[in-house]
């Protein structure tokens, strides 16, 4: 932010103030002074120009009224902005309420308590209670129509402030000790503040002044510090909450009188005097910082005394009360915006969310997209593109360099386009304080350390870039550097963190950079200039004072620095040749010029010429050309764009006045004297004195509108020689056209067709019957390279896909098309478009940019391309180094590589089956194994089926599918025991189940028939469970036979097996080992034809000859079981 001192009134008389308060919603001032002085004055701007706005347009005091009824010297004064009430107080203790009437400000109320005086009053948030303190310890709260709700006496204490919390719960009392107390909002004591900011502070003190901000503006921070108290000794903390324990603590090192926040919470000033140590009178200053205690700016302010201050609703100036005057400071913001692609970006808070609210403008079509992003820190634009830097989401998932850099990223970069879209995002340890960019890198700084990001957009990028993921390409597109390093370009071989976070004694101030050059600012005043993209230190120079903003020109040459104190002045970085015969005067690299300007707070240099620049200083904008400056021109606008002799300035003001609608009379363009003179003298004196200034200020600008008016007037030899110095080919090209035609009237239609007024040229050539002519250029308009791009622009893709179809075979603007479908992620359009200019790998390479692969793989098979399965494989690998198995087998799964797929799942479901926790999740795992390898089975059918030549029956195309399956892979648990894993924590469970429901003959019986599935399941589960089925089902035979089996486990530890023993000897004490029924262990489920299969509801073997079987993992049940069933009990596929 920048601040300067603009306007002072007088108080008549000479009567000292003792105070001074602004009213936020309608612009009153309020001062009270000595003898009962008590005035309310209103500044209104009076602009008959629409361009003078804001900051920029002349005030007159529109209201100088007096207000009679205090006898003794006002010390209070607050407003009540909802209720438009001003309430006053004075040394008697005499409070007046006021309430304004037809412009005029009347008594309302009055009260004397005739026992003390009014050290503090505050109205709450809503305006509907006031809380009055005196400095007896008597404390008044009322409510606005003037009932008293409640009082209370704070006996043997001094009042001297109050404040209420936003949510008016709270009330904050102010001790003329020092001490600050807090109360409920009925009066109740709560706890005694700790005051953290008073430690090591000798000598007694006082409060100065407590604010809290009630965040009717929003908040810069989610959880962000608002409540400020501050000491007359200059010590400071600002809290959260009442009772916050880690404050922000301040010591401003100066003599306090008032404190006030700004309109948003964003910025606490801070009043009162400083001793300098050169002088032995004291200066009035008022400082200002951030909720988080960072020092923004000082302003000296002359006078002997300062007794308050008083921000203006809107936040761009404040009133000091000085003596017997009234001095008024403009400020200019550091709004967080920026411009690109002829958009304006800015940001701004809302007080009912904790994010900041992101604007994207397109000034063109006047239309806004929003979005929004938490924490955000700033905004920074170059050509097409845009970096929101904020602090990171711990909620977000970090996939990217952070993991490799093995600690959680703090912060977060993130490139957008000109409509708020996100394309990349880095997260970052580095703090972004200052941010800036070029065409193709990002350079973000905090006090020490620099980090560099070669960011790429995803249109440029191939299928082959987007695989590979190797460690040195990530190290070539990020890089960390300390300040205090000297880079040389030659070993940088990657970010070494435990260096580049060292503390140094010399923090970085502020950065720039272009294509070419980096240029960091250090707080002594040295500056660094670094090389890019190859970051290396070539110079350093030192400058007299701290650096606040920096800027290159154009061709890197020339540095332009404001200070802290806003002076502007210029560095040479190359040998400039001097134009002065003097030697002595000749500038050299690194030399800066004798060009000072002071209060300044913006510059920009122009986009297309070294030498010319704009400035704002104060409310004037400069143009300098060669160091020479224009007439200046009246506005408040922050520069967006300076380019082709325009300067295009958008009112910030203005426009955060009502963010969320924002208006193009906000939005200013400013022809510099150059063109406005040629223009002037094109129109006025004739186009050969013109073109003789215009070769004495030559620019492109310039010779491109000479050209135009020539052609106008069809001076052909002028707009030749005009379309040559601007370097404009088709200019050239069209007048030699011209000069081939024979006809006055057909040169006409020609040059108002060049102008794009078809219409004009299709009634000028019908004027001539050239129908054919009228009808091209009618048309000329409406071509198809500027037709798909309409399309685009429009986002009608159907339109576009109407296009693709009309357009013919290889058509040149095929390509192109395609390009903008993927750009938007319609993948089937953009093959269709690439495949119609037979570019099958162009049309791969989308179907992989968007995770397409079952597309992908299906052209590659059907163009005979081979490098689809390395691609595959990259991306597998990818997933791999990552540990996201599953995504490779769905990645499998899409590009049909089901046996790849399956035996990834095989290993998933093998590993969560080794933690014995979750047997259904085990179970699930090994059925989607097993539907995977079931695919695999169809796909080598169906491909045996489509190679047949003749027709055979299904039978034979079967036995060849599976005669592949046998000479192509050797897995046979895969292929062969697909069902296997299932099958066994299937009947695993069921048991279990059968048993907690109690068939306990069911359960005992499945797990009879988990026996044969000891290679899955550890036996000594399936032996126990069996053991405990039995033992329920009294058949103590089974359950001997499966204690004996226990006990000759190898994989028992001795300590288990003992256990099992005294177990079993408990048992069988009690119980024979003989079963109850005719049932034994070794009872085979075999027929008469073979092994019976097993049904898969009860467990059971068969034995009817009718039975249900499953269409997909081919397995039974018997039919009056499953007709209780939706789904198979095994895979869960639906029962048709």
């Amino acid at each position: 932010m920048f601040i300067y001192l603009s306007k002072k009134i007088a108080v008549p008389n000479s009567i000292h103030l003792k105070c001074v308060s602004w009213n936020k919603d309608q612009g009153f001032i309020a001062c009270g002074g000595d003898n009962g002085l008590l005035r309310v004055l209103k500044l209104e701007t009076q602009a008959d120009d629409a361009k003078l706005k804001g900051l920029a347009a002349p005030s007159n005091l529109s209201m100088n009224q007096t207000l009679e009824g205090h006898s003794g010297a006002v010390q209070v004064v607050t407003w009540n902005e909802q209720y438009e009430k001003l309430t006053t107080s004075d040394q008697n203790g005499l409070i007046i309420v006021w309430m304004l009437y037809k412009g005029v400000w009347y008594e309302e109320m009055i009260n004397n308590r005739n026992k003390s005086v009014v050290r503090s009053m505050s109205w709450n948030a809503d305006g509907q209670k006031i809380c009055i303190v005196y400095e007896d310890g008597a404390v008044i709260v009322g409510s606005v129509d003037g009932n008293r709700i409640w009082g209370k006496e704070l006996k043997g204490n001094q009042l001297a402030h109050v404040a209420w919390s936003p949510d008016s719960k709270i009330l904050l009392f102010g001790m003329a000790s020092g001490e600050v107390q807090i109360y409920d909002n009925q009066g109740n004591f709560i706890m005694k503040m700790t005051i953290s900011c008073l430690t090591n502070a000798t000598g007694p003190v006082s409060i100065a002044g407590i604010h809290w901000y009630a965040g009717t503006g929003g908040y810069v921070e989610p959880d962000c510090p608002c409540l400020a108290i501050c000491f007359d000794n200059g010590r400071c903390q600002i809290m959260r909450y009442e009772n916050d324990e880690n404050p922000v603590c301040i010591d401003t090192l100066m003599n306090v009188v008032s404190i006030q926040w700004n309109h948003c919470g964003s910025v606490l000033a801070v009043a009162g005097s400083l001793r300098a140590s050169n002088m032995e009178k004291e200066i009035n200053v008022v400082q200002f910082y951030t909720p988080f205690g960072e020092h923004l700016r000082t302003l000296k302010v002359p006078g002997n005394q300062m007794t308050g201050v008083a921000w203006e609703g809107g936040g761009l100036r404040i009133g000091l009360a000085v003596d017997y005057y009234i001095y008024f400071a403009n400020i200019r913001p550091d709004y967080k915006w920026g411009y690109c692609c002829s958009t304006v970006v800015y940001a701004y808070t809302k007080p009912e969310r904790q994010e900041y609210c992101v604007v994207f403008w397109d000034t063109k079509n006047n239309e806004k997209h929003v979005k929004y992003v938490k924490s955000l820190m700033s905004i920074t634009t170059s050509g097409d593109f845009c970096i929101l830097a904020s602090k990171a989401d711990d909620t977000q998932p970090q996939e990217d360099s952070e993991l490799e850099l093995g600690s959680h990223a703090r912060y977060i970069l993130i490139l957008c386009n000109s409509i708020g879209t996100p394309l990349d995002s880095k997260y970052i340890d580095t703090e972004p304080l200052f941010v800036t960019m070029t065409k193709t890198h990002v350079i973000a700084a905090s006090k020490e350390v620099f980090y560099l990001w070669q960011y790429r957009v995803a249109k440029k990028l191939t299928a082959l870039e987007i695989n590979q993921v190797t460690k040195t390409k990530k190290e070539g597109r990020e890089r960390v550097y300390h300040i205090d390093s000297n880079p040389s370009g030659a070993n940088d071989t990657g970010p070494d963190l435990a260096k580049a976070f060292t503390v140094t004694q010399d923090p970085i101030c502020c950065i720039t950079a272009t294509d070419k050059t980096l240029i960091m600012g250090r707080e002594s005043g040295t500056i660094h200039r670094y090389s890019l993209p190859n970051v290396v230190l070539i110079q350093k120079y030192t400058l007299n004072n701290r650096a606040h903003y920096l800027s290159l020109n154009c061709n890197s040459s020339r540095l332009a620095i404001i200070d802290i104190a806003g002076v502007l002045t210029l560095l040479d970085l190359e040998v400039r040749a001097s134009t002065d015969d003097n030697a002595g005067n000749q500038a050299s690299a690194g030399n800066p010029s004798k060009f000072e300007r002071k209060d300044v707070w913006d510059m920009k240099w122009a986009n297309d010429n070294p030498d010319l620049f704009a400035m704002m200083e104060k409310t004037r904008m400069y143009v300098f050309r060669n160091l020479d400056p224009e007439e200046p021109i009246q506005t408040s606008g922050y520069i967006c764009n300076f380019e082709d002799l325009e300067i295009k300035s958008v009112l910030l003001d203005e426009i955060m006045k009502d963010p969320e609608r924002p208006n193009k009379d906000n939005l200013i363009n400013f022809e510099i004297r150059s063109l406005r003179d040629s223009r002037a003298l094109i129109e006025k004196v004739g186009i050969e004195d013109a073109s003789q200034f215009i070769e004495d200020n030559p620019h492109p600008r310039l010779w491109r509108l000479l050209a135009e008016a020539a052609l106008q007037k069809l001076d052909l030899k002028t707009a030749e020689h005009a379309f040559v110095r601007c370097k404009d080919y088709q200019g050239i090209e069209f007048v030699k056209r011209l000069a081939n035609l024979q006809s006055e009237p057909m040169k006409q239609a020609e040059v108002a067709a060049y102008f794009s007024r078809f219409e004009e040229a299709e009634r000028m050539y019908l004027d001539m019957d050239r129908r054919v002519n009228a009808v091209q250029y009618y048309l000329q308009g409406h071509n198809q390279e500027r037709l798909a791009e309409c399309y685009y622009m429009l986002e009608d893709y159907d339109g576009l896909e109407r296009l693709t179809a009309v357009l013919p075979q290889n058509h040149k603007l095929l390509p192109e098309i395609g390009q903008m479908f993927a750009t938007v992620g319609m993948c089937e359009q953009a093959v269709n478009a690439y495949l119609k200019y037979n570019q099958p790998k162009a049309a791969v390479d989308t179907c992989v940019h968007l995770n397409q692969w079952n597309k992908a793989v299906e052209l590659a098979r059907t163009h005979n391309m081979k490098e689809i399965k390395s691609l595959l494989s990259k991306y597998a690998s990818h997933f791999l180094e990552k540990n996201k198995i599953l995504e490779v087998v769905e990645l499998y799964r899409k590009a049909h590589h089901f046996l790849d797929a399956a035996k990834l799942m095989f290993k998933i479901a093998d590993e969560e089956a080794k933690k014995r926790t979750r047997p259904l999740r085990v179970k699930k795992l090994y059925v989607l194994a097993a539907c995977l390898t079931e695919n695999y089975h169809e796909q080598v059918k169906m491909s045996q089926q489509s190679k047949a030549k003749v027709k055979k029956s299904e039978a034979t195309f079967t036995l060849a599918g599976l005669l592949e399956e046998d000479a192509t892979t050797s897995d046979n648990r895969i292929l062969d025991n697909a069902w296997r894993g299932a099958e066994a924590y299937h009947f695993f469970l069921l048991a279990q189940r059968q048993l907690y429901e109690g068939y306990k003959e069911n359960a005992m019986r499945t797990a009879l028939h988990l026996r044969e599935y000891e290679d899955i399941i550890p036996a000594v589960e399936i032996y126990s469970l069996l053991a405990i089925c039995s033992a329920v089902n009294c058949a103590f035979g089974t359950c001997s036979q499966a204690f004996t089996k226990l006990e000759s486990l190898e994989s028992l530890e001795p300590e288990q097996r003992l256990l099992y023993e005294e177990l079993a000897l408990e048992i069988f004490t009690k119980h024979t080992p003989k079963d109850s029924r005719m049932m034994e262990l070794d009872r085979s489920s075999e027929g008469a034809e073979g092994k019976l299969p097993t049904c898969i509801v009860t467990g059971l073997p068969i034995q009817e000859y009718q039975f249900w079987m499953c269409s997909v993992c081919k397995h039974c049940a018997l039919e009056k079981e499953i007709s209780k069933y939706n789904c198979c009990p095994l895979c869960h596929s639906p029962i048709g």
